[in-house]
């Protein structure tokens, strides 16, 4: 079974081809500057034996998205390096969507069901719905045949209970406009939590874990019994961690400051707090190996930077920890998580209270992944699990795939049944 995973952004598509016999992946790539004057895509055929990239480069205009996935059949069929024969072969393709809202709480078929409830939660996430939506349509149109399956970033957050969703705002707002905590990330953080229990040999129901996902955006969630109870990301993902170029949690009244005495715009203030704050306000660069780079330099700011990016997650793990009451283990997944020792370090370090105890040298020293670092002394197991989130996409894709041909078989055997 061969399954596309594609992720639509704005201006931009990308994709990844697995094979799900040994869950291999066939091709990845990346299609940007949609509908600009000049486009670009990067295409990755993958040898399965020997798990090499051969990496090709087009740079072509794209006037939308429907044009830029055509290039990417083209370049999965038509070329010498072709991975399949036919668009025919594949069997289904799922979608990210950023925001399912209430309704939408698991992976789903797409049907005209869904795509309206997918234009609801547009007010919920303006700048991601869209053009997910596009994606999906633009996908049922190439691909009639295969069938298109939704995967939600707020499904996984959807076992929070009220007294953790529920904003201390009059309750109308809730109600009548569905304003509440939501959560992101959640396709990453399920996958990486399956992993950690499939790594340490014990069924997710037992488990109570920190998943912390750092990257450009960042986010962490507490799971109790291996459903999630809270998460760090609120009713969109500005809420939270301080982030490469999101300000994470503020005082609620400084844009009303911003406003009132620098006389910025809505839309100024949307921009300062999305992408001018986190690491890149405070120190210019928003890549942690840049501002790694620069403290190692002796940039104060860029030191600074860092110290604050630690401390929140180091203060979220605590309050994750009071909310779950018996902590197994602390996973961290990402860009940063996965590659940068020395945040890992310093967002445990002084938690040894809490049973929560690095060892330094597994922690600069990890040959392969997953890994655990922690301490001998250590309660709390402390792992690094690189995340997946498109195979997880992949994976829940096949699941309704066989569940659909099983429901099916079904079907034609009480039909054709005396």
């Amino acid at each position: 079974m061969k399954i596309l995973v594609i992720n639509t952004g704005s201006s931009s598509i990308k994709y990844r081809l697995f094979d799900m016999a040994g869950e291999k992946t066939l091709a990845s790539g990346i299609a940007e500057q949609i509908g600009e004057d000049s486009g670009k895509l990067t295409h990755n055929v993958i040898d399965t034996s020997t798990g090499k990239k051969r990496e090709t480069r087009t740079s072509r205009r794209f006037a939308n998205h429907q044009e830029a996935l055509r290039c990417i059949v083209d370049l999965l069929i038509n070329t010498r390096q072709r991975v399949i024969q036919n668009k025919s072969e594949i069997s289904g393709i799922g979608h990210r969507v950023v925001h399912g809202g209430e309704a939408l709480r698991a992976p789903t078929i797409v049907d005209r069901h869904v795509i309206e409830a997918i234009k609801e939660n547009i007010p919920l996430a303006p700048l991601h719905n869209p053009p997910n939506l596009t994606g999906i349509e633009v996908a049922a149109s190439i691909f009639p045949e295969s069938l298109q399956v939704a995967v939600f970033d707020t499904a996984f957050h959807q076992t929070i209970p009220a007294e953790s969703f529920i904003y201390a705002l009059p309750y109308d707002l809730y109600k009548k406009h569905r304003i509440r905590r939501y959560g992101f990330h959640g396709t990453s953080h399920q996958y990486v939590a399956e992993a950690c229990a499939e790594f340490l040999g014990k069924p997710l129901s037992e488990l109570n874990l920190i998943t912390i996902h750092l990257g450009n955006g960042s986010s962490m969630a507490a799971l109790k019994n291996g459903k999630c109870i809270d998460t760090s990301m609120g009713m969109t993902p500005l809420e939270g961690l301080v982030m490469g170029t999101r300000c994470g949690n503020i005082d609620p009244a400084i844009p009303f400051f911003l406003a009132n005495h620098l006389k910025m715009s809505l839309k100024e203030i949307d921009r300062l707090l999305n992408k001018d704050s986190g690491l890149k306000g405070i120190c210019g660069a928003n890549d942690m190996r840049e501002v790694l780079k620069k403290r190692d330099a002796g940039d104060n700011l860029a030191q600074l930077a860092v110290e604050i990016y630690c401390y929140r997650i180091k203060k979220y793990i605590g309050a994750f920890f009071a909310a779950i009451g018996d902590l197994h283990a602390l996973v961290f997944t990402g860009g940063i998580g996965e590659n940068a020792p020395e945040i890992r370090e310093l967002s445990c370090h002084g938690l040894g209270r809490l049973g929560i105890k690095i060892n330094a040298r597994k922690n600069n020293n990890i040959l392969k992944l997953p890994a655990e670092i922690e301490s001998r002394q250590s309660k709390v197991k402390i792992v690094v699990i690189p995340t997946n989130e498109e195979l997880k996409i992949a994976r829940e894709t096949k699941n309704i795939l066989e569940m659909e041909r099983h429901d099916e078989i079904n079907r034609i055997d009480r039909v054709e049944r005396p």
